[in-house]
């Protein structure tokens, strides 16, 4: 039997259509922002320059470690309204922290990480407790603890901004490897890290098992209740890293910070191919549907558009990738 034959062969057709579906489903996303940059490109004069480059990289950091966080809990088919605002209470723990008197600047800096990651894990461990043990929509829940730790992040610091952090820490935030922001290398260490836990481990598969049919999950013998906690946990533990990116970044602990990151990470997560029911998806589309909010921000802004119209175009778009949504979830089941 030739190569012709077995090309031809059922199951090779079979392959072939299988393979076909997953790039037609998988590499949209990619081919989504190759155009996007080749747009603003040619309607730019400086989108692709150097600093812009390493501009869009560090503005798409912050987002990228939140939306790996809500990647996990999309994935079991629940959703974190309250990643903002814990983002700012880590932030303003840290920052209390890392300014407390008489610490050796390395020290203050190594609590200050501690701390940011712990407050977030607790957050984490609330919302995936209440939400598990009780059944109550991660959406009720997660939109009470947004207020919960905006409110306390602004009686933490009585509604005041924190700063003058370590030399050391603030100059680490503006690093460059070849022009690659060193935050954003840290944002890649941590997608890759999360691709092995979801793509390589039980856990993983037992959360996309989850958000297929929590029923058959359950009767097939996983404890419901620890993963659904583990899952809100794991992004509690990134808001917390990633309230250190932000303050590393621009040198502030703020009450105010993180106002609508929720939505942009469910958005970078969505538009990765996500599907907001659960069970499908991966961190590594959460990546490239971060980075195609950044780089549609960023080249909105270098057109010339205001703020408004900017605000109008992304809502559009998200819209249009939950759209979106429903056509690989018909592509998959075909």
């Amino acid at each position: 039997m030739d190569s012709t034959d077995i090309d031809r062969s059922p199951a090779g057709r079979a392959d072939f259509a299988a393979v076909s579906k997953t790039v037609l489903r998988e590499a949209g996303i990619g081919l989504a922002l190759v155009v996007l940059i080749i747009v603003f490109s040619v309607t730019t004069q400086h989108f692709l320059t150097a600093s812009n480059i390493t501009n869009i990289l560090t503005q798409v950091t912050i987002n990228l470690v939140l939306s790996i966080g809500m990647t996990f809990v999309i994935l079991i088919g629940g959703i974190d309204l309250s990643v903002g605002s814990v983002l700012s209470f880590c932030a303003v723990v840290a920052g209390t922290v890392m300014t407390l008197p008489g610490l050796d600047p390395a020290l203050a800096v190594t609590l200050a990480v501690i701390s940011a990651v712990i407050a977030g894990i607790g957050f984490g461990l609330f919302n995936g407790f209440i939400s598990a043990y009780w059944a109550i929509p991660s959406f009720i829940v997660t939109l009470g603890t947004l207020n919960i730790a905006r409110g306390a992040a602004l009686q933490v610091t009585n509604a005041s901004t924190i700063y003058s952090f370590p030399a050391a820490f603030n100059a680490f935030g503006s690093r460059t490897i070849y022009g690659v922001p060193v935050l954003f290398l840290i944002a890649l260490l941590l997608v890759a890290i999360a691709w092995f836990v979801l793509a390589k481990t039980v856990f993983g598969r037992v959360l996309y098992g989850i958000g297929n049919n929590e029923e058959a999950a359950r009767l097939a013998g996983h404890n419901i209740f620890f993963y659904k906690i583990a899952a809100f946990t794991i992004c509690g533990a990134l808001v917390g890293i990633g309230a250190i990116i932000y303050m590393a970044r621009l040198n502030i602990a703020s009450p105010i910070i993180g106002i609508g990151f929720e939505l942009n990470a469910i958005a970078a997560v969505i538009i990765g191919g996500t599907s907001l029911s659960g069970g499908r998806g991966s961190v590594v589309g959460t990546l490239l549907g971060a980075c195609i909010i950044g780089v549609l921000a960023n080249g909105l802004i270098l057109l010339g558009l205001s703020d408004f119209m900017r605000q109008m175009i992304t809502g559009f778009v998200i819209i249009l990738a939950v759209i979106l949504d429903k056509y690989r979830e018909r592509l998959t089941k075909a």
